[in-house]
């Protein structure tokens, strides 16, 4: 069931939230013009021993669209902050994309409240990234309001390798005509700007799964690969025929997948 919650950081951020209450915290942060629902396909796979919550970060789905505020540590403090107000001590971060840098910068400035880390379809860095740069000059700085559907509908099939059901395409194109223009420029703007910081994330020492399909377009072996040479202990998980988008093309998967990691986790170090 959709829910609403006020954070101290100022914003009012959509949720959903499913399992036991006393399951595995988990919390589930979807990519750039997505929104909670970027995990429904994956929710409806998980038993009630995972307690999760996909929210819907600034700017996105039925969440308030603030006038600034969308570099990676604004929303990593919207994730500190919607834990306080659901009354998480810890949890484990599972982010897609965009959510990826945000989980990454959540476990380095905040690891008390890690328990376990899941980076999907991940980059590294986008700091000065010579062709996103070029994408966000062709097709995000020109953007205006209402976004053209077209678009939209191009913009999340390049996320793919395989056909994912026609009712759930429709789905999170209508989500990503929730974004206004200017919440996608604020966004690509953020990537841009924000420095390298994956060296940070030698000090991150919980669990870390990290997952690819190896037909994506947008992120590269060599990010994955930096990354579990960098987080002390992570794992690489490969997708065969998968693109970026490798969650909703096989969420059943995606899900058996999660909840291994889960429970490995648990029973290797008690932590929830």
């Amino acid at each position: 069931m959709q829910k609403f919650v006020a954070l101290s950081t100022g914003v009012r951020l959509e949720y959903v939230e499913q399992g036991a209450a006393d399951g595995i915290p988990v919390v589930f942060l979807h990519g750039v013009t997505d929104s909670w629902r970027s995990f429904e396909l994956v929710l409806r796979q998980l038993p009630p021993t995972i307690r999760a919550f996909a929210i819907s970060q600034r700017g996105h789905g039925e969440s308030s669209r603030p006038a600034e505020g969308y570099s990676y540590t604004d929303m990593s403090e919207d994730v500190r902050a919607f834990m306080d107000a659901v009354g998480l001590r810890t949890a484990v971060i599972v982010g897609h994309s965009m959510g990826s840098m945000v989980a990454q910068r959540f476990a380095v400035d905040h690891q008390d409240r890690v328990s376990g880390l899941v980076l999907m379809g991940a980059f590294t860095t986008m700091h000065n990234d010579a062709n996103i740069a070029a994408y966000y000059a062709s097709s995000i700085a020109p953007l205006t309001d209402p976004i053209d559907r077209a678009f939209a509908r191009e913009w999340q099939l390049s996320t793919l390798a395989r056909a994912v059901p026609a009712d759930y395409l429709d789905t999170v194109v209508s989500e990503t005509l929730k974004v206004p223009s200017r919440v996608w420029r604020a966004a690509f703007e953020g990537f841009l700007k924000t420095p390298d910081f994956s060296g940070e994330l030698a000090k991150v020492t919980v669990p870390t799964l990290v997952a690819r399909g190896d037909r994506d377009t947008y992120t590269s072996d060599v990010a994955q690969d930096t990354l579990v040479k960098t987080i002390p202990g992570a794992r690489r998980l490969t997708y065969a025929g998968a693109g970026h988008g490798f969650h909703w093309e096989d969420p059943a998967q995606f899900a058996t997948d999660l909840v291994t990691f889960l429970e490995r986790r648990r029973a290797d170090d008690g932590r929830d």
